[in-house]
């Protein structure tokens, strides 16, 4: 049941009836299941039925919610008091809001309609220098460095291969067999992701946020075809933290 107007028939009339909801309230109950992506297999009516396994809904603002004098008001009667703030954006106008359940807190997630940036004419140009350990960038007068997460990303991919190599033989890689060795060295693969696309995403908007600051440009040198160069580097502990490090991550 996908359709909005199938649910809406559905659930509209006992949500308002029996939990005696608001509409807009009612309404926002189940947007947000409808926005969730269904595996194939329970399309398909093969797989196994979905489960919720966190509590959040979305809420729309004046209708679904109100931030009042220290409290937050859900529309409908719940009043919840606001024991935390991040009030860096709130010069600007609140949106939708998400409210998730999690560890017997109630967090509500605000968007803020933030306008993009107006265009202007760079007076200057900062340079980009990106490598292993460090990243370097600036001018003539402004030269800032910053160091890259690739030695606490390629110590999580060496945990992984130490597994890998732990659980096989020459006959049979045990690791591809074993759920709980295989979720471990995944587990560990994605931190090593992490660990990097936080250093390259927080690594960019620091970059961007003095470009807009100096109203300069950014350059960067041209990365491409490097991914194959290294491949060639003859020192394998070297050419694994430089292709690890994913060049661009930062260029996205």
């Amino acid at each position: 049941m996908r359709s909005i107007e199938r649910v809406h028939n559905a659930l509209y009339r006992e949500l308002k009836e029996w939990f005696g909801l608001p509409p807009r309230l009612a309404n926002d109950c189940y947007r947000m299941p409808l926005q969730m992506p269904i595996p194939g297999g329970i399309i398909l009516g093969g797989g196994r039925r979905p489960r919720v396994r966190k509590l959040n809904m979305l809420l729309h603002q004046g209708s679904g919610y109100r931030i009042e004098e220290g409290y937050v008001e859900i529309i409908g009667g719940v009043k919840l008091m606001i024991i935390g703030w991040d009030r860096r954006y709130d010069g600007y106008e609140n949106g939708e809001a998400r409210l998730v359940y999690r560890e017997g807190k109630m967090i509500l997630w605000i968007s803020k309609k933030i306008p993009r940036p107006e265009p202007y004419q760079p007076r200057d140009v900062i340079a980009v220098d990106i490598n292993e350990r460090k990243i370097v960038y600036g001018d003539h007068v402004i030269n800032k460095e910053r160091d890259t997460g690739v030695d606490r990303a390629h110590r999580w991919k060496l945990l992984a291969e130490s597994l890998q190599k732990r659980y096989s033989s020459p006959r049979y890689p045990a690791w591809r067999r074993r759920r709980g060795i295989l979720n471990r060295i995944r587990s560990y693969h994605r931190k090593a992701r992490n660990i990097l696309e936080d250093w390259a995403r927080k690594s960019a908007l620091e970059i961007l946020g003095l470009a807009l600051r100096l109203q300069y440009a950014v350059a960067r040198e041209d990365l491409t075809g490097l991914i194959n160069t290294l491949r060639r580097i003859e020192n394998r502990d070297h050419r694994a933290r430089l292709i690890i490090m994913g060049y661009s991550r930062l260029g996205k």
